[in-house]
């Protein structure tokens, strides 16, 4: 019985051991696979160049786009033209008075 025990519970540990090897594998940084590693490097590579929060490897043209884009959004949303439409919005939510429910008296 204990012999039992404790040889399934060397086959679940055997089995989570492989599970979190998997799992931590990728994030190796050193990869051994050519494509995996090329795929980290551009991903690092991409990092780089998103620093600065604007768009990455972008063109006069496709600076263009995104601003017509941003302000057909605007116009169809009715935007001012003063509101941010990358921003998420703000929400207030007042607190309102509720009156307190009293029973008749009887």
């Amino acid at each position: 019985m204990l012999s039992q025990s404790l040889l399934s519970g060397m086959r679940v540990l055997r089995t989570e051991a492989r599970r979190n090897f998997g799992i931590v594998a990728p994030a190796l940084s050193k990869a051994s696979d050519p494509i995996q590693q090329l795929f980290l490097d551009k991903v690092r590579e991409y990092k780089q160049k998103s620093a600065g929060g604007k768009l990455v490897d972008s063109n006069p043209d496709i600076e263009r786009e995104l601003k017509t884009e941003l302000d057909r959004v605007a116009k169809q949303f009715g935007s001012d033209g003063k509101t941010d439409m990358l921003k998420f919005p703000e929400f207030q939510f007042p607190d309102v008075k509720v009156d307190p429910i009293t029973q008749a008296p009887q």
